[in-house]
């Protein structure tokens, strides 16, 4: 892993960033689910109004590993903390440690904006990441579930 160079994503990298979010994706078994395009991701990350900040890991110039983030708001804490969107390692790259080193840059770019927290969502099968999360000394909010509103019901719900 000497060779792993990690750096905050550019605009020039929106295509792979995007090719990165179709394989977790794939990962998650949710290829149906994306939708995103590369100007989306360009708007997000480097638009007027951009709030999403991305890594890449790359070995040997291979890009290998990303991770995508932004700031929340702890309303109990009074703070801004960090949510991790996405952190994938390419199959053939997992157990070198080069996640745990994308999740230690975002831990220390909280500590550095003194983030209250840093927070995530895990698939409930996907075993061998719950257990590198609480390998480090995460864990997981017991008795609270996730809501998502989108599409048509999002639209429908707000009026349009």
């Amino acid at each position: 892993m000497s060779d792993v160079v990690i750096r905050k994503a550019e605009a020039e990298d929106i295509p792979l960033l995007l090719d990165f979010i179709k394989m977790i994706a794939e990962y998650e078994k949710l290829p149906h689910e994306v939708t995103a395009t590369e100007n989306d991701l360009f708007e997000s990350f480097f638009g007027e109004n951009a709030k999403t900040e991305g890594l890449l890991a790359f070995d040997n110039s291979v890009p290998v590993a990303y991770a995508i983030y932004f700031t929340n708001f702890s309303s109990f804490l009074g703070k801004q903390g960090i949510y991790l969107e996405d952190i994938f390692v390419k199959p053939e790259m997992r157990g070198k440690g080069i996640g745990k080193k994308l999740l230690k840059l975002i831990a220390k770019t909280a500590i550095e904006r003194n983030a209250g927290r840093l927070e995530w969502i895990v698939l409930d099968w996907n075993k061998p990441a719950i257990d590198f999360y609480e390998s480090i000394g995460a864990f997981p909010l017991e008795g609270w579930t996730l809501y998502r509103l989108t599409g048509d019901k999002l639209k429908e719900f707000a009026g349009n």
